[in-house]
């Protein structure tokens, strides 16, 4: 495992559209239910015990076999009921190979337009990073692009919002050990933890004529 290819792998500045996504916060910040730092980690933490273990699991399967790429984005397809956070998903997922194909070439086939974990996982696999690695990028980007879009629509106080990002990433690294470890399961025994009031803000999101974020 080389580290410096999984920070790489991981870092929010790698050109694949994350920021252009607030990982349904925007919603939540509309609907009041996010205004300060407080808030914003307990939406943080929810999101990475749901979507965040969800999405590591799926990373780490895809890195550890690329070759069930395909059943791997029918079954995160299962588990997103949401049509504006599956468009969302996909779009981070196209995004991300046309970055990641930039840097290692030999990406497995993964779809056209995968699943954002589901091309993760191929990316981490080409880079020579295993299952374990793949997880940890994911459940981090679940809350780091979430934390920066926090900032953004609240203004709040980036250094504020970097110690509670450092005091989850314990949690962080849970539940990417957890999630982890599920990678040789069946696809249909992967997690499949819900956020059904993200749904529901995603649906109302797509909605809007004005936004800062596309999700």
């Amino acid at each position: 495992m080389s580290l410096a290819t999984l920070l790489l792998l991981a870092d929010g500045r790698l050109p694949s559209g994350g920021h252009a996504h607030s990982g349904g916060l925007e919603a939540q910040v509309s609907a009041g239910r996010v205004h300060d730092v407080e808030t914003l980690g307990r939406f943080l933490l929810g999101r990475l015990a749901t979507g965040g273990l969800v999405s590591a699991a799926f990373a780490a399967a895809a890195c550890a076999d690329v070759t069930r790429c395909h059943e791997l984005d029918a079954g995160l397809d299962a588990r997103t009921p949401s049509p504006a956070l599956r468009k969302a998903s996909r779009a981070q997922g196209r995004a991300l190979l046309r970055a990641g194909r930039a840097m290692w070439p030999a990406v497995a086939p993964a779809g056209r337009e995968p699943h954002q974990p589901v091309a993760l996982g191929a990316l981490a696999a080409a880079a020579g990073l295993g299952p374990a690695e793949a997880a940890v990028a994911a459940a981090h980007g679940t809350i780091t692009g979430s934390a920066s879009a926090g900032v953004r629509l609240l203004g709040l106080d980036p250094y504020a919002v970097h110690a509670l990002l450092a005091r989850l990433a314990p949690d962080c690294d849970r539940i990417a050990e957890v999630a982890a470890s599920r990678y040789r399961d069946p696809v249909d025994d992967l997690p499949a933890a819900g956020a059904p009031l993200l749904d529901i803000g995603a649906e109302h999101h797509a909605t809007w004529e004005v936004r800062l974020f596309a999700s």
